[in-house]
């Protein structure tokens, strides 16, 4: 009996280190970073650098710029020679004398004059085409920095889900090993051994899907990032925590209303549809062709002049303009919806922040405590013979999930910090 009494209290010492290991790292989710280690902000910018998508979305800016470079083009002169009565089916006429002398030429030089500002109209249209697609890729752009945000706590997060499950699983291991002797010594039954033994599963499982968790968050941080952009084997640098920030709901929606680049470029579609109703109407007046012309007719030299211009009287642009004030409501109203859509974003990224912020809160104010408390009351018990396998298994069991729950509610708040960020549209929250 005392021997028993000896090798449970080694038993609950050995538990005892487990719970004060497993303690020690409630409060950071992993160990310090690697030297070169990838951090947030330059994964971020890896990301913006080597995106091939993003890449293809900035040259739509470049192309739109050569549009506004053709829209601001005059039309070009127009030269035109006309030639006649060359006598070709009567060789003996085909004489100098009589080329310069009987033969008629018009050489004529004329020139369009734009008219309703058609030209400066096209302009602001392109120029505005251009601003509405600079702000479509700062979106895209920021779509993007939140993808990779995320995807680089999920792999802080499968960090820490591995290094706990591997500190778990090597402290197990000792515990197991010590009843082993239990066992043969006859100090513990041979059942009460195979279901502590076959606990040991469960700790091998969670070290297994822990690996196999960090293997794809990596995978797809580096499809952010770029596969060029960092080794295979990359790491990176940083650990879950818990920052609190001073924000309220008003400034954050203030601030998404001045910068989202989504409502940014509904609003410039909307100033493009009503320049564009403006160079319609313009296209309602009527160019001005001009044209002066120099006439031989023998030994006659005259100057000539003319001019054109289409008489509107069917046609007058109505389709078009039409059209175009349909276009500028439609613009009014996906403002609008843009305008909704954002202070909705706001409000529900907000509410998700808060809520993690308190489960955070709650982890730290006394859960955390009190499952270790457990764990070493049932060790404690264990240890003096009066507490059963089962119920220090449990609270094992029980500490084991309060940690992993923990670890969740810290990436869980840490995605909510930057999905507020994402909503604003800039960082609000560093």
């Amino acid at each position: 009996m005392r021997a028993w009494s000896l090798a449970a209290r080694g038993a609950g010492a050995v538990l005892l280190s487990l719970a004060a290991a497993a303690a020690a790292g409630a409060q950071t989710a992993a160990g310090p970073p690697a030297t070169g280690a990838l951090t947030m902000a330059e994964a971020v910018r890896l990301a913006l650098q080597h995106n091939h998508q993003i890449k293809a979305q900035r040259l739509n800016v470049d192309a739109s710029k050569a549009d506004e470079a053709t829209a601001a083009l005059k039309p070009n002169p127009v030269f035109s020679s006309v030639n006649e009565n060359f006598p070709v089916f009567s060789p003996s006429q085909l004489t100098w004398d009589n080329i310069a002398n009987n033969q008629n030429y018009v050489e004529s030089l004329s020139y369009t004059f734009e008219r309703g500002g058609k030209r400066r109209k096209r302009t602001t249209v392109a120029e505005d085409t251009t601003d509405v697609t600079s702000k479509t890729v700062m979106d895209a752009e920021r779509q993007l920095t939140h993808q990779t945000a995320q995807d680089f706590i999920n792999v802080l997060f499968a960090k820490s889900t591995l290094a706990f499950a591997e500190d778990d699983l090597k402290n197990f291991n000792q515990v197991v090993e010590l009843n082993r002797e239990r066992m043969a010594a006859g100090n513990l039954a041979e059942a009460d051994f195979y279901r502590i033994s076959l606990q040991k599963l469960q700790f091998e499982q969670d070290v297994s899907a822990a690996q196999v968790a960090l293997v794809q968050a990596r995978a797809a941080l580096r499809a952010d990032v770029g596969f060029d952009a960092v080794p295979e084997n990359f790491d990176v640098a940083g650990e879950l925590a818990f920052k609190k920030y001073a924000a309220t709901l008003d400034d954050l929606q203030r601030a998404a209303l001045a910068a989202r680049p989504d409502l940014l470029a509904a609003q410039g579609g909307l100033k493009l549809a009503e320049d564009t109703h403006a160079l319609e109407l313009g296209n309602r007046a009527r160019d001005v062709t001009g044209e002066i012309e120099y006439d031989r007719a023998g030994s006659l030299n005259a100057l000539g002049f003319g001019l054109s211009i289409e008489l509107p009287f069917h046609d007058r642009n109505q389709g078009n303009i039409a059209r175009a004030k349909v276009a500028v409501r439609q613009a009014t109203e996906s403002t609008e919806a843009a305008k909704v859509a954002v202070m909705t974003d706001v409000v529900s990224a907000w509410a998700a922040y808060q809520t993690n912020e308190k489960v955070v809160s709650l982890f730290q104010s006394g859960y955390l405590d009190q499952a270790k408390q457990s764990l070493d009351i049932s060790a404690y018990v264990f240890q003096r013979g009066s507490g059963t396998l089962l119920d220090l298994l449990d609270a094992e069991r029980t500490y084991r999930s309060t940690e992993l729950a923990f670890r969740q509610a810290l990436a869980a708040y840490m995605a909510s910090v930057e999905q507020l960020n994402f909503v604003v549209g800039k960082q609000v929250m560093q």
